[in-house]
């Protein structure tokens, strides 16, 4: 069809009422009026990031609602049926000047109905944009142009009108939706700014009504500083923000701590919601705060005050130096949505491994022809979709050459894609999750293992793409009375190297640096030249290897309680190892710190020696004993006994566990519901509990008369009718019993581990009885089992091999916590290092492998 026809300019295409209204007849039950609860994707295909800025627009299914690109339009025809759909394209038109004689082009659609961003590469002055709609007639691709209200039936006018006025499927409709998109604050263009002469110093922020130096907030009206509410994860105030509005009416205040270049974090009282401000330079300016040549960092620090190539926002973008960007097949960027860095970071990390390419992107037509009917819903469909628009370069295009710019405005700009915004990946991989369906910045390292326990869930094929991170950890636990041993084996993903702190090679200088900086302080001087603890390498991994103690260890061989040591070793090699720096850790009062270190990482890392021996000569276990368990007789005393061993949580594996980057509360409800069993069970159970809505709420401690049922509730079960929580009975084998034995007294006692061991000890002559008629239910139960334990009888897929390994990536995290800061990954390719930060990409000319957080090491060959 032609163009003129495609706009009502050709009298052929053109059609009496009647016989529109006839043609769409067949197909009228399948035309359906967006309600409140639909999600209407009409800025983002389902496989690709083709969009009506794309040069085939967008067709949108006008029954499901789904947008899909020229590419993919035919499949879901083909798969559902549907014929009807609203395509959807966004032209951008040179304006004619009507200086130079001519007169300024008609509009043929005055009104832009699309929620798109605008091209920041082209001058509005130049250019403008045109939005065109249409309905399409498959398989025969008839075209309707819209607006055509007289001549359409009035439910096709009303669904269409209704699908282009739909707001964005990814704002908040529901507790349950995954995130509320930020909109512009109704007072962001007529906020009245008080000229009272505040200015805002570069350090030494407080409250003003109660002293206190975290989670601040600068009133945009008034330039007041308050102390924003108290939050479960040990951070916030005392709610002096919120009540200052309460008493002046000032609606808007930024979080000092989170001003960058890029924006800030704004909250509006009188919304209640984080919101945007278009004017936020302007409204920073008034009190002397000039955005776009500072970052402010939490602890009020100006890196501009700071000399160059120290700040670590500074050394890890690689400020200063004129970076080459890169174009093509696996050069592409990622959009920040929002503190979304550390998504971008690990995915640009993920994609960059050949067994994750072939698993989504060599299997893309299968993963797509055998997609659901609704593949946003789909982890391997968007997996794959994500892969390829990473891999593909179609959204990596170097800019047009000057010289043809012209020639090609003569027709219509066609816009280069440069970067891909995962938006629709990220709703659905983070849905349900209490932190990363926020806006919130989360820590790179929990995000990777909860992409990792999502792969392990939605398997691609018969080779798992995880299976190359997969490694065993041999424990080994020594009585230090005794002097015997217990050797045990876990699952793993991640070599946490711990700093030493203690091994810094420049203890001198780092004396001296504090000496200055809290003279500078005190006097509200500018903060003297950083000087960062420089920590060999060498020293966190015989920091890794050193025997640990274990609190609160109960020797088997004693039958008490006696002082142990666990050490840790390699019972496998994983293909690709990942190492990561614990750099943040806890203070006193359990607020989250980052250690600001240089470690000099090795580009060829050699753990061999760390490889695990077993049980050596001469060395005796520990008996299989479990700790005795003491319940009083008296039903109140027991009531009571309970709750005082319910509220005993042990904090050092809470520690443990947090410091990994897991939610404290959620710690604390791993530690609590694994019975103190230590850090390791506990990780298991918080892995297998990630994507609980409740994952990261605080612990409550069910009443009496509730604890067998909230037991077993935490662990997955739901009754005496179902099989006992995989959990339960690991914890339960892992003490010596027999797994038959364990289901046995689960069931028996309503799946309370307390119970069930007691219940174990007062039959022992079941210890020694096989049950064959359990072996369909151990089958059963194992395919429920958690996926990262494995627990069936082949044990976990692990691909061992040498210790040698080499770097090809790491994560590096700006910010004084993972609840804040900036991520960005630096990766060898083709023999040179880039940098990935969001939607730039460019050639790296000093990558800071030192400042990493977390790296990528790929074994090498023997």
């Amino acid at each position: 069809m032609q163009r003129a026809a495609l706009f009502g300019g050709g009298g052929d295409a053109q059609m009496a009422a009647g016989d529109l209204g006839e043609l769409l007849v067949p197909y009228m039950p399948t035309i359906r009026v967006p309600k409140s609860g639909d999600r209407v994707y009409k800025t983002e295909c389902a496989f690709s990031y083709d969009s009506p800025d794309s040069e085939g627009g967008l067709y949108v299914c006008m029954n499901t609602f789904l947008g899909f690109g020229r590419e993919h339009i035919e499949r879901h025809y083909r798969k559902t049926g549907q014929c009807v759909y609203l395509h959807l394209k966004r032209h951008v038109i040179e304006k004619v000047p009507g200086a130079s004689g001519g007169a300024l082009p008609k509009r043929r659609n005055a009104k832009l109905f699309l929620d798109l961003e605008t091209n920041s590469d082209l001058n509005s002055d130049d250019f403008e944009y045109e939005d065109e709609a249409k309905l399409v007639i498959f398989p025969d691709h008839y075209e309707i142009p819209l607006p055509n209200i007289e001549e359409l039936p009035a439910l096709v006018t009303i669904a269409c009108d209704a699908l282009l006025s739909a707001k964005s499927p990814y704002r908040k409709q529901d507790p349950d939706s995954w995130e509320e998109e930020l909109q512009a604050s109704k007072h962001a263009k007529t906020l009245v700014q008080l000229d009272n002469g505040v200015r805002i110093p570069p350090s030494g922020w407080k409250c003003s009504k109660c002293d206190l130096r975290e989670n601040l907030w600068l009133n945009l009206t008034d330039g007041s500083v308050l102390c924003g509410k108290w939050f479960f994860d040990g951070s916030g105030g005392n709610g002096h923000a919120v009540e200052h509005y309460k008493e002046t009416g000032y609606p808007l205040a930024v979080k000092l701590g989170t001003i960058t270049p890029d924006g800030a974090d704004v909250y509006s009282f009188d919304e209640e919601e984080p919101v945007l401000d278009p004017h936020i330079a302007k409204h920073l300016a008034h009190f002397g705060i000039d955005m776009l040549q500072m970052q402010v960092t939490e602890n009020g620090l100006r890196d501009n005050d700071i000399k160059p190539r120290v700040s670590e926002w500074e050394v890890i973008q690689e400020a200063g130096v004129k970076l080459k960007p890169m174009y093509g097949p696996g050069y592409t960027g990622m959009k920040n949505l929002g503190n979304s860095c550390y998504l971008n970071a690990v995915m640009q990390a993920i994609f960059s491994i050949p067994e994750f390419q072939r698993a989504y992107v060599g299997n893309l037509p299968r993963i797509f022809d055998y997609s659901p009917l609704d593949p946003t819903q789909d982890f391997n469909t968007q997996m794959a979709k994500l892969g390829h628009g990473l891999l593909s370069g179609q959204y990596s295009k170097p800019p047009v050459k000057s010289e043809l710019i012209e020639q090609v405005m003569k027709e219509e700009h066609k816009p280069q894609h440069n970067g891909i915004s995962p938006r629709m990946f990220k709703a659905f991989i983070s849905k349900g999750h209490p932190e990363f369906s926020s806006n919130r910045q989360q820590d790179a390292q929990e995000f990777f293992l909860h992409l990792i326990n999502l792969v392990e869930r939605n398997p691609v094929g018969s080779e798992n793409p995880s299976d190359v991170f997969r490694f065993l950890v041999e424990e080994r636990t020594q009585c230090c009375q005794s002097r015997k041993v217990r050797y045990a084996e876990r699952v793993d993903y991640i070599m946490q190297l711990p700093v030493a702190m203690e091994a810094a090679t420049n203890k001198d200088e780092l004396i001296a640096y504090e000496l200055k900086r809290r003279e500078a302080e005190a006097a509200r001087r500018p903060p003297p030249e950083l000087v960062r603890a420089k920590i060999p390498f060498s020293a966190c991994l015989q920091a890794f290897s050193e025997p640990s103690n274990v609190e609160d260890f109960w020797s088997s061989a004693l039958q008490a309680k006696s002082a142990g040591v666990k050490t840790s070793r390699f019972a496998s090699f994983p293909e690709y190892l990942v190492v990561q720096i614990k750099k943040f850790t806890f203070g006193l009062d359990w607020i989250p710190k980052k250690l600001d270190v240089s470690v000099d990482m090795p580009d060829f890392l050699d753990i061999s020696h760390l490889r695990a021996r077993g049980l050596q000569p001469g060395e005796e276990e520990l008996p299989d004993i479990a700790p005795p368990i003491i319940i009083p007789d008296d039903p109140k005393d027991r009531m009571t006994n309970h709750f005082v061993e319910s509220l005993d949580i042990d904090d050092s594996s809470v520690m443990q566990l947090a410091e990994m980057g897991f939610p404290l509360e959620a710690c604390r409800k791993a530690v609590y519901y694994t019975g103190n069993l230590g850090a390791e069970v506990a990780f298991n159970w918080v892995i297998a509990h990630m994507e609980d809505p409740d994952f990261a709420e605080p612990l409550v401690v069910p009443a009496f008369g509730e604890v067998a049922s909230s037991g077993a509730a935490a662990f997955g079960g739901v009754g005496l009718d179902n099989q006992p929580p995989e959990e339960m009975v690991a914890i339960i084998i892992s003490m010596g019993f027999q797994r038959d034995l364990a289901i046995q007294a689960l069931k028996a006692t309503n799946n309370n581990l307390e119970h069930a061991l007691e219940w174990i000890f007062s039959h022992p002559e079941l210890e020694e009885e096989s049950e064959p008629a359990l072996d369909m239910m151990n089958m059963v139960n194992n395919t429920n089992a958690n996926v990262l334990a494995e627990t069936g009888s082949e044990g976990p897929r692990i691909k061992d091999g040498s210790g040698r390994y080499e770097l090809f990536g790491f994560i590096s995290h700006m910010g004084t916590s993972t609840m804040s800061g900036h991520y960005v990954c630096h990766l060898k390719k083709e023999g040179r290092w880039v940098i990935y930060n969001d939607l730039r990409v460019c050639a790296s000319e000093r990558p800071p492998k030192d400042l990493g957080y977390i790296y990528f090491y790929h074994r090498i060959p023997s």
